[in-house]
């Protein structure tokens, strides 16, 4: 019997990991599904890529299958190792006994007995003979808010593009127009699952899902990181040497802030709780930003003279000169 590589046949790496596995058994079985593949071996080839998907996406038959090594070729003649008929550990509880050898090949076969997801059914359920059912795959979609919606939750209408099934079996694209509600406290990166929303299945099988992808716009003044909001708020120097009580903005509203004194530029002052909503809600940081009125009248360059007299000070000491 010939040596099937069954990464050969989907596409992969030997170290590809299930998710990649996963996402070239959808594009092969879709692209040789015989209710709508051209191919005129179409069958056969989805015959294949099924085999392939059934031991590479079971963690127990690819650890079997790869220790017969890498060295293999496909098209090789195959004889299991000496002995492998024995190791139950390989065989035992991949399937009934008969019932595969019209769905899998001998090469499967020799290697773990009869059965699997064939075995009395065709490969997505129903029973043998009857057509073939693969689910739909999931879509993919950017979702753009302001912070001040993902603060606040909001109810938004999407316009997409998706994939229809008609009664052939045949996949169009029309727009259509879907109502989305996102929660309070949405963070950059956040998915969010719409189940059933994603790409038909073929012969009546599942739409996958569709998958949002929270982005956050830019803000005038505000930073995120996860849910603690970062502000750099300016203060005269006044307030920073004397200490001063200063109104601060929030995505939650104003609130009043005490500034100690004897604070310098750079000083984080955190309001707790003010972040993105959740449990527990984000912070949000206050960075002191000390700022200078310009010296722009006669009036206020004496008063910095006066300053300059009164307090010597060199903001230059902890760097030697």
């Amino acid at each position: 019997m010939e040596y099937k590589d069954y990464y050969k046949i989907l596409g992969v790496e030997r170290g590809a990991s299930r998710e990649e596995i996963k996402r070239a058994f959808r594009k092969l079985a879709r692209k040789y599904h015989p209710d709508v593949s051209k191919e005129k071996d179409a069958e056969a080839r989805f015959k294949e890529v099924n085999e392939a998907n059934e031991v590479l996406g079971d963690p127990e038959k690819r650890r079997a299958y790869d220790q017969l090594g890498s060295s293999w070729r496909s098209g090789q003649e195959f004889r299991p190792p000496p002995g492998w008929e024995s190791r139950t550990e390989f065989r035992h509880g991949f399937g009934g006994a008969g019932g595969g050898a019209e769905e899998f090949s001998d090469f499967f076969e020799s290697l773990f007995g009869g059965g699997g997801p064939f075995a009395g059914g065709s490969p997505f359920g129903g029973r043998r003979g009857s057509a073939f059912r693969m689910p739909g795959e999931d879509q993919q979609a950017k979702l753009l808010l302001t912070l001040e919606e993902a603060y606040q939750g909001v109810t938004r209408t999407l316009s997409l593009q998706v994939p229809e099934a008609d009664a052939q079996g045949r996949v169009t694209v029309r727009n259509r127009k879907l109502q989305v509600k996102i929660p309070a406290g949405a963070t950059e990166g956040r998915q969010i699952r719409l189940a059933g929303q994603g790409s038909p299945g073929m012969g009546g099988g599942p739409r996958g899902d569709l998958y949002l992808t929270v982005e956050i716009q830019p803000h005038p003044f505000y930073r995120t990181e996860g849910k603690d909001i970062h502000l750099d708020l300016p203060v005269a120097p006044w307030e920073a040497a004397l200490g001063a009580k200063v109104t601060v903005p929030t995505l939650g509203g104003k609130v009043d802030l005490g500034i100690p004194a004897g604070s310098q530029s750079g000083r984080t002052l955190r309001l707790k709780g003010r972040g993105l909503p959740g449990r527990p809600a984000g912070d949000q940081y206050v960075h002191l930003k000390i700022l200078t009125p310009p010296a722009d009248s006669e009036r206020l360059r004496e008063l910095y003279r006066e300053l300059e007299s009164a307090a010597p000070f060199n903001p230059r000491a902890n760097l030697g000169v």
